[in-house]
């Protein structure tokens, strides 16, 4: 099947958008002291909550993701393959990237700690610099899910993203009226894995195989979202807000398993449009080297955001309007300019290293199965637990270089690409026409 132009555009978009979302709410202060400072702008001015709306776009990714999955993995499985096999390269395209951007990072907090940088600051650049790792342990448990996750769709169709939704509801309502501890931790499988799940309704058609589905999907989960923000418990923002409870990423709420719908009807009635302007060359010579390098601007757009400080605002040259006014919103258009600036220096001084780590992955060998498959299960585990904590507690919990987490991700990765170089490197069984010298 040829590659569908429209996927590749949808992970490009959403690059753009959490890039640009990051960029937008993140505000900086220089306090007498000289020491910098983060307010947050969705807490301090409440309308902007209402831009998560647009920003919030990840349930594109994990619909995108679903995409490829249900087009990959029953390729792999009808060459031959096993799940362990089709997973460790897919884990490895995620796993590298993320392996090289934490040890420049890990190395800078050991350099920084070591120097008796103030502790609350270095605490802040290392959750900022940590900030979208949520997302890393999530897709990797969803794909090393994808393979019962197909079985069922390809038995039940859509009614597995409908059952999945209705369990997640179920545990939101324990999250938010039992305050049941832990169980929460289910719905970013369940709510992410909703728009998962559907990426493979969507490849197989039994999304827009009936006309009115993706604007019955669109307006349902509208009507849905405004009833749960307005009569229901829940805030409009999309995004975590200090203070909020409950909240609608963590874990996911209901509200926003309605915006996953909404979104994903959307995405599919915008698609015959968008599908056509992309057959464009022009167009499609735009769109495909950002998907080319989305998890790089994935994983280091927030570096600019530290190099700006450092030049503006440590030094006292950035003009400091009051936070929310209509002088400080007129600056943000030179502060998106120089971060994309910046981001594009950023991106061209690590291709030599992205070919590096290209030709290490070229190196973990074909699609093959795995003669010791605990090593990649263990590997995946240990980075799962570790990005996870990333995600939570930043590079420098308290000012401190993390240990143990970064010893899990050095070790999980290990135990992934040994995994899969044991497989690269086996012997090729002979047949059984060739043991027994038939033609």
């Amino acid at each position: 099947m040829s590659r569908d132009r429209y996927v590749d555009f949808l992970r490009a978009w959403a690059i753009v958008l959490v890039v640009l979302g990051h960029w937008l709410i993140t505000a900086l202060v220089r306090e007498p002291g000289g020491r910098i400072t983060a307010p947050e702008l969705l807490a301090t001015v409440d309308w902007t909550q209402w831009l998560t709306l647009v920003f919030q776009i990840m349930p594109l990714f994990f619909l995108a993701g679903g995409h490829a999955a249900g087009g990959s993995w029953p390729r792999h499985r009808a060459a031959g393959g096993t799940a362990a096999g089709w997973l460790g390269r897919r884990a490895l395209r995620l796993l590298l990237p993320t392996g090289l951007y934490s040890g420049l990072v890990l190395l800078a907090v050991a350099v920084c700690s070591a120097a008796d940088v103030d502790a609350g600051t270095l605490s802040l650049v290392g959750w900022a610099m940590a900030m979208q790792f949520w997302f890393l342990p999530v897709y990797l448990l969803l794909s090393a899910l994808t393979p019962p996750m197909h079985a069922a769709h390809l038995r039940w169709g859509g009614r597995v993203p409908v059952v999945m939704g209705v369990v997640a509801l179920a545990v939101d309502v324990l999250v938010v009226a039992v305050h049941t501890p832990y169980v929460g931790l289910l719905n970013y499988v369940l709510v992410w894995g909703v728009a998962y799940q559907l990426g493979f309704c969507w490849r197989d058609g039994l999304l827009t195989r009936r006309r009115p589905v993706p604007a019955l999907m669109a307006a349902g989960g509208a009507v849905a979202f405004a009833a749960l923000v307005g009569l229901g418990p829940f805030p409009v923002s999309l995004i975590l807000v200090t203070g909020q409870h409950p909240g609608n990423t963590d874990p996911p709420s209901a509200a926003m398993l309605a915006w996953v719908v909404t979104q994903v009807g959307l995405c599919l009635l915008a698609a015959p449009a968008v599908r056509r302007l992309l057959d464009r060359e022009r167009v499609w010579r735009v769109v495909r080297p950002v998907g080319a390098t989305s998890m790089t601007l994935y994983l280091w757009h927030m570096l600019p955001v530290l190099v700006v400080a450092a030049a503006f605002y440590l030094t006292g040259l950035a003009p400091e309007p009051a936070l929310g006014s209509a002088a400080w919103w007129g600056l943000r258009i030179p502060w998106l300019l120089v971060l994309g600036v910046v981001l594009a220096g950023v991106v061209s001084a690590l291709r030599p290293l992205e070919r590096g780590l290209t030709a290490l992955y070229e190196r973990t060998g074909p699609d093959a199965d795995l003669r010791h498959a605990w090593q990649l299960w263990l590997g995946l585990a240990l980075d799962v637990a570790a990005l996870a904590r990333f995600a939570v507690r930043g590079f420098a919990p308290d000012g401190r270089l993390p240990v143990l987490p970064a010893v899990g991700l050095v070790l999980g990765t290990a135990l992934v690409m040994l995994a899969r170089r044991t497989a690269a490197h086996r012997p090729e069984r002979p047949t059984t026409a060739r043991a027994t010298g038939r033609a």
